[in-house]
């Protein structure tokens, strides 16, 4: 019996859209910059739901830990660096936010004695709400157009310390080795069911919202490392203005 208007497996078969090929030598400018994508936006829910994976419908989180708990890519430590140079496995990751915990209770019923009992807490995929996104921006000569690259991606997940929630970045995986597998995994698009749109498709087309919380700079130092409040605001604005206004200025005479 088909649940649709036609029989659907629900299994996409894609494949990633290549990368265009660069030449050293006509990259005549580049910018490292870093964004954050907060699943709480509107425009960004789709990363974040379903919350229970169903049919071929998984969060963005889910994809990840599912590639990553059969090899389809590797996951980097973030502890000392965001570059990709420490790997850790699946379940060095389950490890740090899996804990076990002994609590002491007292029997409702005679003997009224105190007995232990050990509380496992699971990892709550539901608690990332957010992604972050390392980037270069460059500016190839040879197709006289300013382009940007995906260069990893790193889930951020909210924990709580002292009855007061942080943000806590996870791990980074290379988006590259990562688009085999975002390419097969289907994202809600709202506005056209029919249009079978992927996780990498996503990225592709920069069908998310987001903001700078870091750019190259001498003190490899983040915004929030010497602005607060509305004045990292204003200055994430002013970093994103700046590079529209430098491809404006490539074009005007």
């Amino acid at each position: 019996m088909s649940d649709g208007l036609f029989a659907d497996d629900g299994i996409l078969d894609k494949e990633p859209i290549a990368f265009p090929h660069i030449r050293r030598a006509d990259v005549m400018w580049s910018k490292r910059m870093w964004r954050e994508i907060d699943f709480r936006q509107k425009m960004n829910q789709p990363f974040y739901f379903p919350v229970n994976s169903h049919n071929n419908w998984r969060s963005f989180i889910n994809v990840v830990l599912d590639g990553l708990k059969v090899g389809e890519f590797t996951a980097y430590d973030i502890s000392a660096t965001d570059e990709l140079l420490t790997p850790i496995t699946y379940q060095e990751i389950m490890d740090r936010y899996e804990s076990e915990r002994k609590e002491t209770f007292q029997r409702d019923v005679e003997p009224y004695d105190d007995y232990d009992t050990v509380i496992r807490e699971t990892f709550d995929p539901t608690k990332v709400k957010r992604l972050r996104i390392k980037e270069d921006w460059y500016f190839d000569k040879q197709r006289s157009q300013l382009m940007v690259r995906i260069i990893a991606l790193c889930p951020v997940i909210m924990v709580e310390r002292g009855n007061q929630e942080f943000s806590e970045p996870m791990f980074w995986i290379s988006y590259e080795q990562a688009r085999p597998t975002l390419a097969k995994a289907a994202v809600f698009n709202r506005n056209n069911s029919a249009e079978r749109r992927t996780y990498d498709e996503v990225f592709w087309k920069r069908l998310f919202d987001s903001y700078v919380y870091k750019e190259d700079n001498v003190y490899d130092r983040a915004i929030n490392d010497y602005m607060t409040g509305l004045d990292a605001m204003l200055e994430s604005e002013r970093i994103k203005m700046e590079m529209f206004q430098f491809e404006h200025d490539l074009w005007e005479y």
